[in-house]
């Protein structure tokens, strides 16, 4: 299960008054895992931003007139996403953009969601946790996700943060037992290895106060979003 955590930063709020991208963050998540596969690129938009965008992203014109138009990049950034499940948080937004910028090339590229799956996080959220905060900030602090880098918005950065959310929130839809078909095919095609009775003894390493700590706030954050159903902080409180 390939899934694409993806942000874009733009010059303005909408495409109809010709705002464009000037960033575009993704990060891979591969079985539920972050890997270190990303895609991450400014884009020179050949307009300023407005002063209300440039206030929440602080990329200026100056830094981009060196930067790639989105042209020079769509092989690779459309290599990068396609087949995947992308994760968007209010998805409408960054999708009108990007088919915008397809669709201004005039080379018969199809809307993205006829190469991707979308999941909105944002409608997720908003299903859960309805009549709440739901955006990036308010979940980080619901689901106890460190964003305390986040100083102003970057796409890499959002989409880094976006991924950690949407792992954290969905982490009850994830059984942790596999069931009895797949656990006698893992059985067929696996050989079960012994531990040699004459290997070297095990070093033990006990964890500092603050990694319990950190421990606990993390078995706290899965427990919440899985409605008090984390078996591990069950665990922990049976000690």
């Amino acid at each position: 299960m390939r899934q694409i955590a993806l942000d874009t930063e733009t010059t303005g709020l909408s495409v109809k008054d010709g705002h464009r991208i000037i960033e575009i963050g993704c990060i891979e998540i591969l079985n539920r895992r972050v890997t270190n596969k990303y895609y991450h690129q400014f884009l020179q938009p050949d307009r300023k931003s407005d002063t209300e965008a440039l206030a929440v992203h602080g990329i200026t014109h100056e830094f981009l007139k060196d930067k790639p138009r989105f042209r020079e990049i769509v092989n690779d950034f459309m290599n990068f996403i396609k087949g995947a499940e992308l994760l968007i948080h209010n998805a409408a937004f960054d999708m009108s953009f990007i088919n915008r910028e397809l669709e201004l090339l005039h080379q018969d590229w199809q809307p993205l969601e006829h190469y991707c799956k979308i999941t909105d996080s944002l409608a997720l959220a908003k299903e859960r946790h309805p009549g709440q905060k739901n955006n990036l900030d308010a979940l980080c602090k619901r689901y106890g996700v460190d964003n305390s880098n986040r100083q102003l918005h970057g796409a890499l950065l959002d989409a880094e943060i976006l991924a950690e959310v949407y792992l954290t929130m969905t982490a009850e839809q994830v059984s942790l037992l596999a069931s009895e078909g797949n656990n006698i095919e893992f059985l067929k095609n696996n050989t079960i290895k012994r531990i040699s009775s004459k290997r070297a003894s095990l070093t033990l390493i006990t964890p500092t106060e603050g990694e319990l700590q950190a421990h606990k706030q993390r078995l706290t954050a899965i427990n919440k979003a899985c409605g008090g159903k984390c078996l591990w902080l069950n665990l922990e409180n049976e000690k």
